[in-house]
């Protein structure tokens, strides 16, 4: 049974030709559901029992510091699989960053699934060491600079798009400085120092241009 976060706030969808041919191994198995802005998707501490990939829109997790501060551990973009646990429970929350349509899939369903299925083993094992590298790509950034941090995360958004030269940020400012553990003036501020260097043009708060793509690679070398 879905949270009741899941099954309180969106829509479940007939699939589509397009979900269906998703890429990735939830593409023939999982149920679209549409999820508004910053609704919640799942909560921390609550049972792992479901899988989900981004169609459309964007996803962030999180948890929630004892001071009240919220750390984002993670962005997901079109194509990207989350909710994938060690255990049996959610380490974080996840929450939908712009309206978004997610694939759905139980989790026992796809690890029987598997049991029987090379390639569908293969490509849940790859989507783990995936999740490992990002955690520690995550974790090492967080010891940098401003700078640094903020180079590489412009960095790490344009690999992960198809813009070229050009991103577009679904994220707000206060997303981004959740992040990279920064606040939102010291985020402002970079993205004000970048601009003045060259380094990038700001089309509007959202889209942005890498000029100079080799100094933000040398920021975040």
């Amino acid at each position: 049974m879905l949270t009741a976060a899941a099954t309180a706030k969106p829509a479940i969808y007939a699939r589509s030709v397009a979900v269906a041919s998703l890429e990735g191994p939830l593409g023939l198995m999982g149920a679209p559901m549409r999820f508004a802005r910053n609704s919640e998707i799942y909560g921390e501490d609550e049972p792992a029992e479901y899988l989900y990939q981004v169609i459309s829109g964007a996803v962030r997790t999180y948890r929630m510091l004892d001071d009240g501060r919220r750390q984002i551990s993670a962005f997901y973009l079109p194509g990207d699989v989350f909710g994938v646990e060690a255990g049996d429970l959610h380490l974080s929350s996840a929450e939908a960053v712009s309206d978004a349509q997610i694939l759905v899939a139980k989790r026992s369903a796809v690890m029987a699934r598997a049991e029987h299925e090379k390639n569908l083993a293969r490509q849940l094992w790859m989507l783990t060491v995936r999740e490992l590298q990002r955690v520690q790509q995550h974790s090492l950034a967080l010891i940098k600079s401003a700078e640094e941090r903020v180079a590489g995360f412009l960095l790490e958004m344009a690999g992960r798009s198809s813009g070229g030269t050009a991103i577009e940020l679904p994220m707000s400012r206060q997303d981004i400085a959740d992040y990279l553990g920064l606040t939102i003036e010291t985020v402002s501020r970079t993205f004000t120092q970048f601009v003045h260097s060259g380094m990038i043009a700001l089309e509007t708060t959202r889209r942005i241009q890498l000029r100079n793509r080799s100094a933000l690679n040398r920021l975040n070398a």
